[in-house]
């Protein structure tokens, strides 16, 4: 029996803005400060994500 692909991504777990930077931040611990072009890869979807999440407050300079 056969089983037809469906070519539309699962909708994702919606998580915080601070669950996305610590993983952010995880990534740049690990790789030493210099991204692989994986890592980049990954570090370019993690900001999209954190940037989707929603509002971030302006901080005072």
């Amino acid at each position: 029996m056969l089983h037809a692909m469906s070519t539309t991504p699962e909708p994702a777990t919606e998580r915080s803005a601070a669950e996305v930077n610590e993983e952010i931040r995880a990534l740049w611990l690990r790789s030493g400060g210099i991204l692989s072009g994986e890592q980049r890869a990954e570090y370019q979807r993690l900001v999209l994500e954190w940037a989707a999440v929603g509002p971030h407050p302006v901080r005072a300079a």
